[in-house]
């Protein structure tokens, strides 16, 4: 597979002194602003419960569109968190974590924990 360009506001767009100066984290930023993208954080919950296929995700994410999912799947794919991984006959695709994106399962998980506990219903 070809390797992707790296989105225009990645961490390696960052310079090494602002990485680490000053109370605002660069580094800390970015990666909420990637997972905290409109779908991404119901996309890699869904893929971190075992949903792989396309149609799997397209179906537990209500009112997600076909065009927005793929679009979130590039984007992932690209930031190294999500791989395609072909299905029997090439012409159809499904998902799963790369060890990048299942670093992200705890935080998942936790994210989860705090909504169920502190949901007012």
């Amino acid at each position: 597979m070809a390797s992707r360009t790296p989105p225009a506001n990645s961490i390696a767009d960052i310079p090494d002194r602002a990485r680490t100066e000053g109370p605002f984290s660069p580094l800390f930023h970015v990666a909420a602003e990637l997972v905290g993208r409109r779908w991404t954080g119901a996309i890699l919950f869904a893929l971190a419960h075992g949903m792989h296929r396309f149609s799997e995700l397209e179906a537990a994410i209500p009112g997600l569109s076909a065009r927005l999912l793929t679009e979130r799947l590039r984007e992932l794919e690209g930031a190294d968190i999500v791989e395609p991984v072909p299905q029997e006959g090439g012409t159809r695709w499904s998902y799963r974590l790369t060890e990048k994106g299942d670093a992200l399962r705890p935080v998942m998980m936790a994210l989860n924990r705090w909504a169920v506990d502190w949901s007012d219903s």
